[in-house]
């Protein structure tokens, strides 16, 4: 066939006498094999040409903010919340929730040679932030069952990628999968597209290999069909699932508020956003464009564009992304059924590790290439009922991004704002501070500062502070050689 032929020349051409050995060219063959050459070669075109199709000015002509009826939000009525909670609840009751965590990423821009899920941004816990989200996670199972009586389990659907599959599956083993049961744990992985140059042509990353990158976060879909994660949603019953990004220390998961939003709307698609801090913050916006709903990234909008207000002065595009969506199951089934191949991977020019003429590996000083991409927010477009939900930043979204000593997204400043978070619920339940420091409340505690009350109203504290459950009730626990030390019970 000519699909055949095409990577039997490409192996010949990469194969110079002698210098691989059998297992070398047998590994390149099989390299070579795996990549569907057409259909690489068809993503390349449409990527480049909806590059030089798109210029920043043709797509601000077509912008639009997000209609009113589109949008809500946590701060308008405390009644709406709770009600949309309990909603959320008693879905969680059911069964009928699972959550998707995209964490295919690695600590190598924390400085670390382990998946970000992994890093400890310096909790008196030491806590990690699987750790932190798998607790969260039997949280609110606790609080489905206490206000509807019963809970099934919340289904894990944690996608990785090739480097850190591994390495997150043997962690969670490791560490009792956190206190949840493995069955409702589920590891799937993306997939690693071949890296190609700038005119084309596939990268090699040594002689007998081929230079991948993950195809983006967008590669859920084709993952979730591949791998029969779709097909177990739908298996066991689930409705919501609730989507979001590993890095963020402060998300809610799964979140019955935002759920509840969603059900009650009867959306099939809905994502979470923050008011931007000022006009020109780095994240992305949902917006209208063309008639579809999109998420426009910061670097494809003028400054003049995103200091637009209306006639009260608020940003007209202020809505931020933060990588936190809903999607319902039948929504997930028409994208990957169906829709899947209509989404257009995005360029990333990057400086690319390759081999030279003679074979020898080395790193470009400009970039050399493109890694191809898919976002999963590149599903928007295709529903058919959507929602906005703004909530409070300094509740939901804080995250880890880059190394120790940062300005901005640091191990530090995750730390602070868990830490003034949970001071927050503390002084809103009647308790008081005495002095300055850090304060941990663990998820088997509270997850959004509830029941807090009765543990802290009218007590005075001396900071740091770490409320942790244990055998025998609630305690201060006061960190002690990476160990947790329980002192005076509360």
């Amino acid at each position: 066939s000519i699909k055949y032929d095409g990577h039997k020349q490409w192996y010949q051409r990469r194969v110079r006498g002698d210098e691989l050995s059998s297992d070398e060219k047998d590994d390149l063959y099989r390299d070579i094999k795996s990549v569907d050459l057409s259909s690489h070669l068809r993503s390349f075109k449409k990527c480049m040409q909806k590059q030089k199709d798109s210029p920043t000015q043709t797509k601000e002509d077509n912008l639009q903010p997000l209609p009113q009826d589109a949008c809500e939000s946590v701060f308008i009525s405390n009644e709406t919340n709770e009600y949309w909670r309990n909603i959320g609840l008693k879905e969680i009751s059911e069964g009928k929730v699972a959550l998707l965590l995209m964490a295919g990423g690695q600590g190598t821009r924390l400085g670390v040679p382990y998946p970000k899920g992994m890093y400890n941004v310096g909790l008196q816990s030491g806590k990690c932030l699987y750790q932190i989200q798998a607790e969260r996670v039997q949280k609110q199972e606790q609080l489905a069952a206490e206000r509807y009586g019963s809970s099934k389990a919340i289904r894990w659907y944690i996608m990785t990628s090739e480097h850190t599959k591994k390495a997150t599956v043997d962690y969670f083993k490791a560490n009792g999968w956190f206190g949840l049961s493995e069955v409702n744990i589920i590891f799937f992985e993306q997939e690693m597209i071949p890296c190609t140059s700038l005119d084309g042509k596939i990268l090699m990353d040594s002689k007998h290999s081929i230079a991948r990158a993950p195809g983006g976060n967008g590669d859920l879909y084709r993952a979730m069909g591949n791998e029969g994660i779709l097909e177990d949603m739908l298996k066991k019953g689930i409705r919501s699932v609730h989507c979001y990004c590993v890095d963020n220390i402060l998300v809610k998961v799964p979140d019955p508020l935002f759920i509840g939003c969603c059900l009650d709307r009867q959306s099939d698609c809905g994502a979470k956003v923050v008011s931007k801090a000022y006009p020109t913050e780095a994240v992305g916006v949902i917006c209208e464009c063309n008639g579809n709903w999109k998420v426009v990234e910061y670097s494809e909008i003028s400054s003049e564009t995103a200091h637009m207000v209306d006639s009260e002065g608020k940003l007209l595009y202020s809505q931020g992304n933060i990588c936190n969506h809903y999607f319902t199951t039948d929504f997930l089934s028409k994208i990957i059924e169906k829709k899947e191949s209509e989404l257009i991977h995005h360029v990333a020019r990057k400086k690319i590790p390759t081999i030279s003429e003679i074979g020898e590996k080395f790193t470009p000083d400009k970039p050399n290439g493109i890694k191809m991409e898919k976002f999963v927010f590149d599903v928007f477009q295709f529903s058919e009922k959507f929602t906005v939900l703004e909530v409070a930043r300094n509740e939901e979204f804080s995250p880890l991004k880059n190394p120790p000593g940062a300005p901005k997204c640091s191990p530090e400043t995750c730390l602070e704002d868990l830490s003034n978070q949970h001071k927050r619920w503390i002084i809103r339940a009647g308790g008081t501070f005495k002095n300055e420091g850090l304060c941990e409340i663990s998820p088997l505690v509270s997850s959004h500062g509830e029941h807090l009350k009765e543990l802290v109203n009218d007590k005075f504290f001396s900071l740091p502070l770490h409320l942790e459950v244990t055998m025998n009730g609630y305690h201060n626990g006061h960190c002690v050689n990476g160990t947790n030390g329980l002192h005076s019970k509360l």
